[in-house]
């Protein structure tokens, strides 16, 4: 066998565990899906004999080579419909199981700071509410997606980010940077992210209890269920804390079911999701008021199928439904306000193969509502009372409807693949009746060890409610918000041998009518606006696997290494005194991570985060007053540290977050939470 094959076999399998449900790796939606910075790419489908982790391709056997060439012929979900691992067109980074159970993390949220590329801006702590955010774009203009359904909030961005799951449910999480209009929708403005759970082929059961400084603890339990083509997964979750600073204690509480079937003629999943939290929100909103609270909850479901044969049809139909209740000062009713929102849709995609090469067809409707005390219109009939409270009402309301078709061709040649598509979209809220966003991506594999990619992709926003119509003391929405657009380029190259990945892209992001929240002068309040804005940036990564070289058994395992550059350009001339989102992006960010075997079942592993962020913050006083002085966010470096004792049954760990009790800030006038100390034991029943 020649170099180049075996440096193929080498890369198709660096994973740790596939998953072969419908919705693994955006499969569900049939979205590209490739080698990444920060993990590896998976299988559509696969026989179970062949679900083997690989500790060293190093020492691999004659019956190991030659099981990679059969996996490596084997389709991954490539753009809108399924190509090869060799055939996909770009990078996603994908942060499989192996990263989630070394990192000093309890919540989706936190796990997100370690990929280079993302922006995450934490309220809360443990995940109680954070601003996520790619390639120096907002958090209104990203995709979150659960098991490849979009969850994303139409309110406001603020609550995309809750997750009706423990860290215990997730397979992996995965991050495609840039647009993705026509793969997911007009939402994915500057990128998708999507949590894939587990649902394993096999039956078993955990417990899990931990806890820490600051009266933080709680537990979680799961059951997951196998039998022939059904596999089931249920869970539930509870955590709380008094909080590591002023007004930041919370109660979470989260429960999910998961379900899969397949036999020769279909496949088919589904899944129901519930949280609840309510927490104290410090200055989340404001610095004026110290002593805010909000209490959320989160309802999500959906059904999917798909058929099998020379032409593939996919139904997936969803309802995510919002709940928000928010007081500006705690235990009282001023500034208090209440908000429901729903989010429906049908999605049908279908996709065939023929001489020509891959071609899928699609279609979606969404229609997105909200009810609520201060957003919307006003309603011209009765108003609608708010569940579980003796006297409050909804008084405002606003609907709009989504139509999308998707066209997306992909041709397939030894060393090429070219995917060309379009979204063709109507909104009942914008202006214009069809609008027009084409794509292009590009791949060409010159040898074995190089990808190059390139693309270029058009994308659409429509403003959340929040933007449109929220007023407060310090804050006015603008009902004339035009919709964001956006024409980007990006080019890419990965190169893999024995050992080593490298990986290097940039890109170039031109916007128009891009919104944010900004004052113009010191004693103005936040007014939401239209503004011209590029962005423009670099990420590199470096990945070294010990393994590969030395033993299985050698200490040290992986070591990671990635850093992002992002720079902007704004366009309109007007002076702008204070930006609270768009202009306040990081213009540095570097991770480095080390997981390694300490000794016998004792494993380490030692993470370090550095990032400098433009803009700055309107300093006040001990009184919660205004200084009217605009003060610059200073760079900073966390290191968290974990230690575990991993053994069959069970593994118990110890935490230690920003082990230096670095002081940082990641919005204004919101101090992080210092050193914090945390402890717990997983132990599998059966």
């Amino acid at each position: 066998m020649n170099n180049r094959n075996v440096m193929v076999q080498r890369e198709s399998l660096r994973w740790r565990r596939f998953s072969h449900a419908s919705y693994a790796v955006f499969c569900s939606l049939h979205r590209e899906v490739t080698i990444g910075v920060l993990g590896v790419a998976m299988l559509a489908s696969v026989d179970a004999k062949a679900n083997n982790s690989v500790d060293s391709l190093a020492v691999a056997t004659d019956r190991e080579v030659e099981q990679m060439e059969q996996l490596d012929a084997l389709e991954v979900t490539a753009s809108r419909v399924p190509m090869t691992s060799q055939e996909a067109v770009r990078l996603v980074s994908v942060l499989d199981r192996a990263d989630i159970a070394a990192a000093a993390v309890h919540s989706i949220n936190d796990l997100l700071d370690y990929a280079c590329g993302v922006d995450v801006r934490q309220r809360g702590d443990m995940g109680v509410q954070t601003d996520i955010s790619i390639r120096g774009g907002t958090f209104d203009q990203i995709t979150l997606l659960l098991n490849g359904v979009n969850i994303t909030s139409p309110h406001t961005g603020h609550l995309s980010a809750d997750f009706p799951v423990s860290m215990q449910d997730v397979e992996r999480v995965e991050i495609l940077e840039g647009p993705a209009a026509r793969l997911f929708g007009t939402s994915a403005f500057s990128g998708a992210i999507n949590i894939v759970t587990r649902c394993d082929d096999s039956t078993s059961g955990r417990v899990g209890a931990f806890g820490g400084q600051y009266g933080y603890g709680g537990g979680e339990a799961s059951i997951n269920l196998a039998h022939k083509g059904l596999r089931q997964h249920v869970s539930g979750s509870y955590s709380r804390s008094d909080g590591a600073t002023e007004n930041s204690d919370f109660d979470q509480w989260k429960a999910f079911y998961q379900g899969a079937y397949e036999d020769e003629w279909v496949k088919t999943d589904w899944q129901c999701g519930f949280s609840q939290q309510s927490f104290g929100a410090n200055t989340f909103y404001s610095a004026a008021y110290p002593n805010q609270w909000e209490a959320t909850r989160r309802l999500i479901t959906s059904l999917r199928g798909e058929t099998k044969g020379r032409v593939h049809i996919s139904p997936t139909l969803s309802w995510v439904r919002n709940w928000d209740h928010f007081q500006l000062i705690r235990d009282t009713h001023t500034g208090e306000n209440f908000h429901r929102s729903d989010v429906y849709s049908l999605n049908l995609n279908a996709w065939t193969k023929w001489k020509l090469g891959k071609t899928s067809l699609g279609a979606e409707i969404r229609n997105e509502g909200i009810l609520s005390s201060s957003l919307g219109r006003p309603m011209t009939n009765d108003s609608i009372k708010v569940w579980g409270e003796s006297d409050a009402w909804y008084r405002r309301r606003d609907n709009r409807t989504n139509i999308a078709y998707y066209l997306e061709h992909d041709i397939l040649l030894r060393d090429w693949t070219i995917s060309l598509g379009a979204l063709l979209n109507n909104n009942t809220a914008h202006e214009d009746a069809f609008a027009f966003y084409p794509g292009i991506d590009v791949c060409y594999r010159p040898s074995s060890e190089w990808k190059l990619f390139a693309s270029w992709n058009k994308a659409l926003r429509m403003p959340t409610f929040t933007d449109l119509y929220y007023k407060s003391p310090t804050n006015e929405g603008n009902v004339g918000l035009k919709a964001e657009e956006t024409s980007s380029f990006n080019l890419g190259a990965k190169w893999r041998r024995r050992g080593i990945r490298a990986e290097v892209s940039a890109f170039y992001l031109h916007g128009t009518d891009m919104i944010d929240w900004v004052m113009y002068t010191a004693d103005d309040v936040y007014h939401s606006a239209n503004f011209k804005l590029d962005n423009m940036g670099a990420e590199a990564a470096v990945t070294l696997f010990f393994r590969e070289y030395f033993a299985p058994e050698f200490p040290l395992n992986t070591f990671k290494v990635s850093y992002a550059y992002i720079d902007q350009d704004r366009k309109d001339k007007e002076p702008i005194f204070k930006s609270n989102y768009a202009l306040e992006y990081l213009r540095h960010k570097a991770v480095a991570r080390l997981d390694s075997k300490i000794v016998k079942k004792l494993n380490g592993s030692i993470a370090y985060r550095w990032q400098a962020r433009e803009g700055g913050y309107i300093l006040f006083d001990k009184e919660h007053k205004s200084t009217g002085e605009l003060v610059d966010y200073d760079p900073y470096g966390v290191v968290d540290l974990r230690l575990s004792w991993d053994a069959a049954r069970y593994s118990i760990y110890a935490e230690a977050n920003n082990l230096f009790d670095q002081e940082y800030y990641d919005l204004g006038n919101i101090p992080q939470p210092g050193l914090w100390m945390k402890f717990g034991v997983n132990v599998k029943l059966f």
